[in-house]
């Protein structure tokens, strides 16, 4: 899993952590893939019988999943954690005066909590964020529990390909952050001793009137080009307008542009778990080299 120092899509801590800070006043508005994501992703907690003391929405955004996570576990300690000040903050306020919760500043691959802190691990479309998942889920495996669950929703490699191809055709330059594919993180949960990782993935068909509207979400989300390997400067009118035609010829019949979202969801178990995960039919254990893992549309 660790990828080499000269990974041209390894991104760069500073600008992302400035991408974050500029996005958090914007992020409710652009947020709509994140909500029902978010939405989707604390379902699924309905199948696993867990009743947590501790819990830590990882990568919290703007608090999408703080009403759901505390109504759901209303005497579990909730704890807020992301990468910039001002999404932690938003979190806070969200979730109102009453038992405010703590927040906290901090990068993914070094969580800065004691051993066993959580029962309760939520990550929504955060992970992309490291470099390496190594390190991260070593550090998830430690913070967690023994019969603690990881639950997180994180973004595919099919992400953005529209705006990934359009750039193509306009410059040799990465403009498009890369993504992990979920048998990678897999394995990088495997290898950091979680337990019993179970996987499956969906995609979803945003569409936007022009180029510029898409461009102006991915800022709102913090999630403009943050890559090591961007180019410096401003990108010049041609390049510009060579990528917006390369764009424009992917339209639908009613003219709008369409951008692919890919979505790995998935769950784990600290090491060594007395593990029960409650289905419609039953009681279902699930190891991860036993599943399929359809495409499913959206």
């Amino acid at each position: 899993m660790s990828e080499p120092a000269n990974d041209p899509l390894q991104l760069d801590p500073r600008v992302l952590r400035r991408r974050l800070e500029r996005a958090a006043p914007r992020f409710d508005d652009a947020a709509v893939l994140h909500r029902e994501v978010s939405r989707r992703l604390v379902e699924r907690l309905d199948y696993i019988r867990l009743q947590p003391t501790a819990m830590l929405d990882l990568g919290c955004a703007s608090g999408l999943n703080t009403q759901a996570l505390r109504k759901r576990y209303p005497r579990a300690d909730y704890y807020a954690m992301d990468l910039v000040a001002p999404l932690v903050a938003q979190t806070r306020r969200r979730a109102g005066l009453w038992r405010r919760p703590p927040g906290v500043c901090a990068g993914l691959d070094q969580l800065p909590f004691r051993n066993d802190s959580f029962d309760l691990v939520v990550s929504s479309l955060a992970l992309h964020r490291v470099p390496d998942l190594a390190p991260t889920a070593r550090e998830l495996q430690r913070v967690l529990r023994p019969d603690g669950v990881l639950l997180f929703a994180t973004f595919g490699p099919d992400t953005l390909d529209e705006l990934r191809t359009a750039w193509q055709a306009a410059d040799e330059t990465p403009h498009v952050h890369g993504f992990v594919d979920m048998h990678d993180i897999g394995d990088a949960l495997v290898n950091a001793r979680l337990a019993d990782p179970v996987m499956d993935m969906e995609h979803f068909t945003l569409t936007y009137a022009d180029v510029p509207a898409l461009i102006r979400d991915l800022d709102a989300l913090g999630l403009r080009n943050a890559l090591m390997a961007r180019q410096s400067g401003l990108t010049s009118r041609q390049r510009w307008q060579a990528m917006e035609t390369a764009y424009q010829a992917l339209a639908d019949a009613g003219g709008r542009l369409p951008a692919t979202w890919e979505i790995a969801y998935g769950h784990a178990w600290g090491t060594d778990a007395q593990r029960q995960i409650t289905g419609d039919d039953g009681a279902v254990r699930v190891p991860l080299d036993t599943l399929s893992m359809p495409h499913r549309q959206r």
